[in-house]
């Protein structure tokens, strides 16, 4: 699955974890730079999670990033 960049969305885990907000947006981040995201599309990541509420926050983590199958989890 495509994120809004183009590039193949990471998966990331994030049901059963900590739901603050700081580390869902340090885990997702680190998930697009072990992808291979280049910075500046990193940065616009967190720019874009940081832009607004929790609700947000989701939303663009979302966007960015996938659950993975349930085999990888």
């Amino acid at each position: 699955m495509k994120g809004p960049t183009g590039r193949e969305k990471p998966r990331v885990a994030l049901v059963g974890e900590d739901g603050n907000a700081f580390f869902i947006l340090g885990r997702c981040g680190k998930a697009l730079e072990r992808a291979g995201y280049p910075q500046d599309e990193v940065d616009r990541f967190y720019k874009e999670a940081q832009n607004g509420d929790y609700d947000n926050l989701l939303r663009v983590v979302m966007e960015w990033t996938q659950e993975p199958d349930e085999e990888e989890e």
